[in-house]
């Protein structure tokens, strides 16, 4: 009994182990977003990029038909425009082998009223 708790317990943590790990630099500063798997999507925030940007990363490992990794980049507007959508990516789960950049690669994200440039890419940890 005491070896299928133990077994339970170390297949529990290996699961919550695995994170996304996005590097997300903004003026001059980078700041690692990680994600661990979210039982609903609607109940990740995005988080604040500087005064501008927002960035929000979305891991869904259940159902396993709709396994995704999700990234969402905003430019957070005066009201009553409020959040606008600037760039969205989908990455299938698991992810493809990590390269220099992640699984993601390097990518851009411009923001044309305020001359913005955000940098981002995301790694999948097990």
């Amino acid at each position: 009994m005491k070896r299928l708790l133990l077994l339970a317990a170390c297949i529990g943590s290996l699961a919550q182990a695995e994170t996304v790990d996005c590097h997300v630099s903004y003026g001059g500063e980078t700041q690692v977003i990680r994600a661990h798997p979210a039982a609903s999507p609607y109940t990740v925030a995005p988080v604040s990029i500087g005064s501008y940007f927002m960035f929000r990363l979305v891991f869904e490992r259940q159902p396993a038909d709709q396994a995704a990794i999700k990234l969402y980049t905003y430019a957070d507007r005066e009201p009553p425009q409020g959040a606008v959508l600037l760039h969205q990516a989908d990455y299938l789960y698991p992810p493809a082998k990590n390269g220099r950049y992640g699984f993601t690669g390097l990518q851009r994200v411009y923001e044309p009223i305020r001359d913005g440039e955000l940098y981002y890419w995301c790694e999948w940890k097990k």
